[in-house]
């Protein structure tokens, strides 16, 4: 009588071998997935540095209108950085400290311009500051005029970025341990020496981080900018402005200020990713 063959086992080096096959061919899987988009991303990008050259960028450099849309737009920014961490940082430790049905509504208002279209941001302003605005009439009578100046540009940067520092200097200080604060207020600490000696100092992180991304933020910003300040070569004219008539006069001015633009956005970004895993290290 014949007996029937025995089923070949499976040893653990071969099941081990075919889970680490099918390991492999799911991470290419997902490789490939990913690979659309990420072109997607890339390409564009890259282009404009493909079309520009070294004498296009020369020539552009040394262009006026470039280096004002350039200086002004590096000097708003930087004063509407420098407003944002004096004037945000009471209101996010206000949104912080009070958790309450109103602060989830205030800090909903905040978090809308950054939602908001950025033709609508300028649409508000100039109903508030303008001319004939809710608040520009009364500042009309004492000689303040606000619509089409660099104030403009300042106040739509602060519009549109503020929101990003309230936001996480907010949470920074949400991540700091009750605890902490309690113990500093049995040892008799007040409200503004535990603000200032143990919740700062223990969210820096995040503040710096909310600083850096507000900057970028305002460096970019166009839609609230070109309504509510306009566009005046050497006063009001920001880079995204002047990449935006450029298109209309100039390729090259466009081109070379975008490129700009690109470098300095990726340049923030890498340093806040190396700021914060540099921070995290430690």
């Amino acid at each position: 009588m014949s007996s029937l063959p025995a089923t070949k086992a499976i040893t653990v080096p071969e099941a081990e071998r075919t889970s680490t096959i099918w390991s492999r061919w799911y991470q290419q899987l997902w490789k490939l997935l990913a690979l659309p988009l990420l072109l997607f991303f890339v390409l564009p990008i890259g282009t404009i540095f493909v079309r520009l050259s070294p004498e296009d960028v020369w020539k552009v450099l040394q262009a006026p209108q470039a280096l004002q849309a350039l200086s002004l737009s590096l000097i708003t920014a930087t004063v509407t950085t420098a407003i944002t961490s004096i004037a945000g940082t009471p209101l996010a430790y206000l949104i912080y400290r009070r958790r309450s049905p109103f602060t989830r509504f205030i800090e909903t208002l905040i978090e809308l311009p950054s939602v908001l279209p950025p033709s609508v941001a300028g649409v508000a302003l100039l109903l508030t500051f303008g001319r004939n605005g809710w608040l520009g009439q009364s500042l009309s009578v004492m000689g303040i005029q606000i619509p089409f100046t660099p104030l403009a540009v300042v106040l739509a940067q602060l519009f549109i970025a503020s929101p990003l520092y309230v936001k996480s200097a907010a949470l920074g200080f949400a991540s700091i341990d009750c605890e902490v604060r309690k113990a500093a207020a049995l040892d008799g600490a007040n409200r503004w020496q535990i603000l200032r000696y143990i919740v700062i100092p223990l969210s820096w992180q995040a503040i710096v981080s909310g600083l850096i991304l507000t900057w970028a933020r305002a460096i970019g910003e166009f839609g609230a900018t070109i309504l509510f300040a306009g566009n005046l070569p050497g006063r009001t004219q920001t880079m995204p402005i002047a990449i935006y008539i450029g298109f209309e006069t100039s390729l090259e001015l466009a081109l070379t200020l975008s490129a700009i633009l690109v470098l300095i956005s990726f340049g923030i970004l890498i340093l806040l990713k190396t700021f914060l895993h540099a921070s995290n290290s430690e």
